[in-house]
């Protein structure tokens, strides 16, 4: 996959921590915050880190964001500043912008100004965590809307010592299986002679009834 290149606004936990993920994963990564300390923690872990006030117009322009692929403004408690660098970042021609909000009003405005995916990463966790603890055998979750969602579940007693043709899940459990993983590895779109062991984990997509269907 070709490397592409980001801008991280803001090097909080969740700044700093999607800068480092991003650069871990070959891609290419500008970090900036306005605070000297965390510029410099960051640093070797990311391709560039920047101390920039990207409130200013002028500053923010030298970094000639239109040549990035996208950006990450992760300033969720400052709203003016958030909102602010979002549209100068729009307004120089950045070709896809995530931006972190605090609350729906926060994400009401962001979307207003063109952010295309405004993310909320606490709400997000949370919600994640809680799905573990209520249902065991759910080890993330990834929603798609209203109905769907991607989920990444232990595979149920049942099926182990089973082929992914002789239990027919899409027929009988609505759900489609879109990888296996098995000893460190996935098998992505696996075959339909796989015989599922009781280790396994397993990423499926379906509707949500249809799911915790499963761990009935």
């Amino acid at each position: 996959m070709k490397s592409k290149s980001y801008l991280v606004f803001g090097l909080g936990r969740f700044g700093s921590s999607l800068a480092r993920s991003l650069c871990e994963q070959g891609q290419q990564v500008m970090a900036v915050d306005t605070n000297e300390e965390l510029v410099q923690e960051i640093a070797p872990f990311v391709t560039e880190a920047v101390q920039l006030d990207a409130t200013d117009e002028a500053a923010l322009a030298t970094l000639e964001v239109s040549s990035f692929d996208g950006a990450v403004v992760s300033i969720g408690e400052n709203v003016r500043d958030s909102v602010l660098i979002c549209v100068l970042l729009k307004e120089m021609g950045i070709p896809y912008l995530i931006a972190k909000a605090n609350d729906e009003l926060h994400a009401k405005v962001l979307r207003k100004i063109g952010v295309d995916r405004v993310v909320f990463p606490e709400r997000d966790m949370g919600e994640r965590v809680a799905k573990s603890i209520v249902t065991p055998g759910v080890l993330d979750l990834m929603q798609l809307g209203d109905d769907f969602q991607i989920v990444e579940i232990r595979t149920p007693a049942k099926w182990a010592g089973n082929t992914l043709i002789g239990l027919n899940v899409r027929r009988k459990y609505g759900i489609s299986i879109l990888a296996v993983h098995r000893n460190g590895s996935y098998m992505v779109s696996p075959s339909a002679d796989l015989q599922l062991e009781a280790d396994d984990t397993l990423l499926v997509i379906g509707k949500e009834e249809d799911i915790e269907e499963l761990e009935a």
